[in-house]
């Protein structure tokens, strides 16, 4: 959580130094207490930590966190930081990657923003923690990877530190970090719940959303939130003012005009992957949503809404 800045100490020698820019350097450390880094001027990359143990402390600028198990913080470049084992702390064990942010993680991250470039994302979303973890194991052979075959296998006997110099690896090793951004600041991004809607008519809302080319019914959205099928259908209809399957067709029709926007699927495939059994009734149900058919639809460019 977020702490002020008062009574760091001075541990680290000033000026250690930072990777130059366009790298991707990955390691894992688990340091005693003494451990600590000073750049009084920053760094020229971006650096991402993530606690796997004990707890560390990390300033930047003016503003300072804590960082305990499960926890995500960010240090943007430019700025000066310092972080070290926090006092008290028998050690801290944390993976850290400096590497130049995409442009995308920065709107992820935005809400998570503690002011001078620090960003504390904190906790992990229960049940992610382990598929985190094994992003960043990916990280480490995906860094040493020439671009020639498979990337190496992990060996978890090797020093836990790994330099991306070639675009394949640097690129590889981008994408298992952007999956952790996604994993633990994604939550930031999520539409805001109406309020006075029951939690679980909203659980059934984020089913319908997440994938609405399932076969939903009644009774399966029902089981999922642990209601009988004629409470949950009263329910949902009653807080958002249509039946759940009227707002499957919605949310199947949302995804279809999502795909013709942006694929070059065929009509039939758009049907298909929405959850519509007949390319026909598709058509049909389509026409009345949008007014035009899929086709004239795709044709004339993206009128989707986010």
């Amino acid at each position: 959580m977020p702490v002020t800045a008062d009574g760091l100490p001075e541990t680290a020698a000033p000026g250690d130094p930072g990777p130059p820019p366009g790298l991707v350097v990955v390691g894992h450390f688990d340091q005693v207490p003494g451990y600590g880094v000073n750049r009084p001027r920053g760094a020229d990359s971006w650096l991402f930590t993530w606690t796997t143990g004990g707890r560390g402390r990390l300033r930047q600028g003016a503003a300072q966190a804590r960082a305990g198990v499960g926890d995500l913080v960010v240090l943007a470049p430019g700025v000066r930081h310092e972080y070290d084992v926090e006092p008290g702390a028998p050690h801290w064990r944390f993976w850290w990657v400096h590497c130049q942010a995409r442009p995308s993680w920065r709107a992820w991250l935005r809400p998570y923003d503690v002011g001078d470039g620090l960003y504390v994302v904190t906790p992990a979303p229960a049940g992610a923690s382990a598929r985190i973890e094994a992003a960043f194991h990916r990280m480490l052979p995906d860094a040493r990877w020439t671009g020639a075959g498979a990337p190496p296998a992990s060996d978890a006997d090797r020093e836990q530190v790994a330099v991306a110099h070639g675009t394949a690896a640097r690129e590889l090793a981008l994408c298992a970090l952007e999956e952790v951004v996604l994993l633990t600041a994604g939550a930031a991004r999520t539409t805001a719940p109406l309020p006075g809607v029951d939690p679980r008519v909203r659980r059934a809302q984020e089913l319908l959303a997440a994938d609405p080319g399932a076969p939903h019914t009644v009774e399966s959205l029902a089981e999922s939130v642990r209601l009988s099928p004629s409470r949950f259908a009263h329910l949902f209809t009653q807080q958002l003012g249509r039946s759940p399957m009227r707002a499957l067709r919605e949310a199947r029709l949302h995804h279809a005009a999502r795909l013709l926007e942006s694929t070059d699927l065929s009509v039939e495939r758009v049907a298909a992957a929405s959850g519509f059994a007949s390319p026909f009734h598709f058509n049909r149900v389509f026409r009345e949503r949008y007014g035009m058919p899929p086709g004239a639809y795709r044709s004339g460019g993206p009128m989707v809404g986010g």
